[in-house]
C-alpha cells in the first residue's frame, strides 16, 4: 500500500513538472500571470509532498525579501537618477563605440558578478538594457546574453549567487575542502571561454549607436505603483520557486541516484524550470567523484538560462524589461541547448 501511494505521488509530482514546463507556453493567461501560476504549483507541490511544516513557510517568507528589496531599492533609485545614468553611458559608447560598448559592459557584468552578487549586476543590467535604443526583440537578446554571462560569472565565488553558496558549503569538507576560491579554480578554464562567448555575440548587435544623448533619452514613465507591484511579482515568484523546489524533492531524491553522470547531464534541464540552486541541493554530494561533479555543475550553469525561473538573474531582468516566457524560451533556446552540447561534447572528450 506504502508502494502504491509513494508511486502515486510520484507520478503526480511528475505531471507537475510537466505542467510547469508546457503551460506557459500554451496558455496565454498563464504566461502573462506565471509568478502566481508558479506560487500555485509550489502549494501544490508542498503539499503532494507533503513537505509542510514551520520551516518551510518561513523559507517561502523569507527567502524573497533580500532580492524583493533590491529590486524595489535600486528600482526607486533609477527613476530618481536614471537621467544621469544615460549620460554615462552615452559619454562612454562614444569613447569606445557601440561594438566595444556593448563587449565590454557584457563581459564586465559577468566577471563582477562574482563580487556584486546576481541580484545586483541583473539589476544594473536590466537598467542599463532599458535605456538603449534598441528594438523590444533586440532587448530581449541581449538580455539573454546578458543573463547568461551573469549566470555564468557569478558561480565563480560563494557569494555570487545561490547555486555557488550551497555547492560550497556541501563541498567544505573531506574530500574536496571546498574554499572561496574552489569554484574559480574548478570552473574557471570552463567559464571564461562563456563569458567571451556572450560578450562577442552581444558585441554583433553594435551595428549602430545604441545609446542617446541624456537630452533625447525617453524619459523613465515608470510610476511608484509599478516598481512597488513588480518588486511583489519578484517577491511571489520566489516564493514560489522555493516551495516547488521543496515539494519536487521526493522526485528527485527517487531518480537521481539512479542516473549515470551523462543522464544527469541532461536531467540538470529541469532546472532551467525548478531554479538551479534547488537542483544543486538536491544532486551535489561530497561523495561525487571529480568528473561527476565537474559535469554537473557546468549543466547546472548552461541549463538556468533556458527558462525564466532557471535563476535570479532571469527573473529580475524578465521583470523589469517585461519579457514573457515563450520571448524569452524562443531567444534563449538556440544558444542554451547549443552550449549544453558543445560543453558535453569536450568534456566527454577531456575526462
Amino acid at each position: 500500500m506504502e508502494q502504491q501511494i509513494s508511486t502515486f505521488i510520484l507520478t503526480l509530482l511528475s505531471g507537475l513538472v510537466l505542467a510547469v514546463m508546457i503551460l506557459p507556453f500554451l496558455v496565454h493567461k498563464i504566461e502573462q500571470e506565471l509568478e502566481i501560476f508558479l506560487l500555485i504549483c509550489g502549494l501544490c507541490a508542498a503539499t503532494i509532498s507533503r513537505a509542510w511544516n514551520t520551516h518551510l513557510v518561513w523559507e517561502a517568507l523569507k527567502e524573497p525579501w533580500m532580492i524583493t528589496a533590491a529590486v524595489l531599492v535600486l528600482g526607486l533609485l533609477f527613476k530618481q537618477f536614471g537621467h544621469h545614468t544615460a549620460s554615462v553611458i552615452h559619454t562612454i559608447e562614444q569613447k569606445t563605440g557601440p561594438k566595444i560598448f556593448l563587449f565590454l559592459a557584457i563581459l564586465c557584468i559577468g566577471l563582477f558578478s562574482s563580487l556584486l552578487t546576481a541580484i545586483i549586476a541583473a539589476l544594473l543590467a536590466a537598467e542599463i538594457i532599458k535605456l538603449l535604443n534598441l528594438s523590444s526583440k533586440e532587448k530581449i537578446k541581449l538580455s539573454i546574453y546578458t543573463c547568461f554571462s551573469i549566470g555564468f560569472g557569478a558561480v565563480l565565488t560563494p557569494i555570487g549567487e545561490p547555486l555557488s553558496t550551497i555547492v560550497v558549503a556541501k563541498l567544505k569538507d573531506a574530500p574536496y575542502f571546498a574554499d572561496f576560491f574552489f569554484l574559480a579554480k574548478l570552473l574557471g578554464p570552463w567559464i571564461i571561454p562563456g563569458l567571451f562567448l556572450f560578450a562577442f555575440l552581444a558585441m554583433r548587435m553594435g551595428k549602430k549607436p545604441v545609446t542617446l544623448p541624456a537630452q533625447n533619452a525617453a524619459p523613465n514613465e515608470e510610476t511608484h505603483k509599478t516598481i512597488f507591484l513588480r518588486a511583489g511579482k519578484v517577491y511571489l515568484f520566489v516564493a514560489g520557486l522555493v516551495l516547488l523546489g521543496e515539494g519536487l524533492k521526493p522526485l528527485a531524491v527517487r531518480t537521481i541516484p539512479l542516473l549515470s553522470k551523462y543522464a544527469l547531464y541532461w536531467l540538470n534541464i529541469l532546472s532551467a524550470v525548478l531554479d538551479n540552486a534547488t537542483v544543486a541541493s538536491i544532486v551535489i554530494t561530497p561523495q561525487l567523484p571529480h568528473d561527476v561533479l565537474l559535469f554537473l555543475l557546468i549543466s547546472l550553469v548552461c541549463a538556468g538560462g533556458l527558462l525564466i525561473p532557471g535563476n535570479i538573474p532571469n527573473i529580475i531582468c524578465a521583470a523589469k524589461l517585461e519579457i514573457k516566457t515563450r520571448d524569452w524560451l524562443l531567444a534563449a533556446l538556440p544558444l542554451g541547448t547549443g552550449l549544453l552540447a558543445v560543453y558535453f561534447i569536450v568534456l566527454c572528450i577531456v575526462l
